[in-house]
């Protein structure tokens, strides 16, 4: 099979695409015929050598696919060869073949296309978690959603709409303000030229907001938990300020662990907040969890309550492009890699 491969820690140019064995069907398992892989920045990360949980070079990334059940192992009943399909992965997916646990496949309805399958797993159950599970939003809240028109602030800006007043701010590069009010953002913020904690405090006269969704990571994570109201709530779900740069840059890195706030349950007791983070990649083994997430994320797709919007697809071939469109930052939605 063709799979996309990262050689070695690096810039875009150590990715490449090579012939490897296909994978060896287990038990319980559902070979894929993968059609999209999504594009995510632990991707990125595990390229420039960030990312402790990655396979060791040469390793194939990819946590989510769409495409179509090629092969099952025995014991699956559930599914058919030909079967529409979506799911997350446990590495392995950015290839023309994964092998999945069966247990986290879910077929797909026929109106539902692979690319917005593709989009869906890894950043609608990410927002779902945090916004409906681990800290639910109530009505007439505020929330900070941080890269607002990335594939998670997308999603979260949708799931924020289906509970009644609750006010959205997003920051983003300007040449982006302008959709996202058209998806229903209430104020964007340049992060670029202003001070966001600045202008949120000004937006909100002085009270703070009820939950930050921050994947910038760092020093923002204070600046966060610093405009929580009491009993806020900080969702940490990335480091995005770690990757600086096409390559792991060391000054960096030992800047922005030396700069991390530490709390204390006293700390967080005596200020009525609170602290989270959200790891889809460490919520593998969670089955029964991830499977509630996925079920519920497709429900409120075929609601018509969930869209994830795919802003590229990129040929295998030009993944390192792909990864250098993220890094810019150019995104508004997902970015996929057609793996077909």
């Amino acid at each position: 099979m063709r799979a996309l491969v990262n050689v070695k820690a690096g810039g875009p140019e150590v990715l490449q695409v090579r012939q490897l064995a296909d994978p060896v069907l287990e038990a319980g398992q559902v070979l894929v015929r993968v059609k999209r892989a999504g594009l995510n920045f632990a991707d990125i990360s595990a390229r420039v050598g960030l990312y402790p949980d990655a396979p060791k070079f040469p390793m194939v990334m990819g946590y989510e696919v769409s495409g179509v059940v090629e092969q099952l192992g025995s014991g699956v009943t559930q599914f058919a060869t030909g079967d529409r399909v979506v799911s997350m992965c446990r590495f392995g997916g950015q290839a023309e073949f994964v092998a999945i646990p069966a247990t986290q496949v879910r077929k797909i309805r026929d109106d539902l296309s692979f690319d917005e399958a593709a989009a869906l797993p890894v950043n609608a159950l990410t927002a779902f978690h945090m916004l409906f599970w681990v800290a639910p939003i109530q009505p007439g809240m505020t929330v900070l959603i941080h890269m607002a028109a990335g594939g998670v602030g997308l999603l979260a800006i949708q799931l924020c709409k289906t509970i009644p007043n609750v006010t959205v701010i997003g920051t983003s590069s300007p040449g982006k303000h302008a959709f996202l009010q058209e998806q229903g953002v209430h104020h964007c913020i340049d992060y670029r030229s202003k001070d966001y904690a600045t202008e949120v405090m000004a937006i909100t006269k002085n009270r703070g907001v009820d939950r930050v969704l921050d994947a910038l990571g760092g020093p923002d994570w204070e600046k966060g938990f610093k405009l929580l109201k009491p009993g806020g709530h900080l969702h940490c779900f990335g480091w995005a300020n770690m990757v600086d740069g096409k390559t792991r840059n060391l000054f960096t890195v030992v800047s922005q662990f030396l700069r991390l706030k530490k709390y204390s349950p006293m700390e967080l007791m005596d200020s009525n907040r609170g602290v989270s983070g959200t790891n889809m990649g460490h919520l593998w083994g969670e089955v029964e969890l991830m499977a509630h997430h996925l079920d519920k994320v497709l429900e409120l797709n075929a609601a018509g309550k969930l869209t994830a919007r795919v802003d590229k697809v990129f040929p295998l071939e030009q993944a390192g492009e792909a990864h250098e469109y993220i890094q810019a930052r150019k995104n508004i939605g997902k970015v996929l890699l057609a793996c077909d």
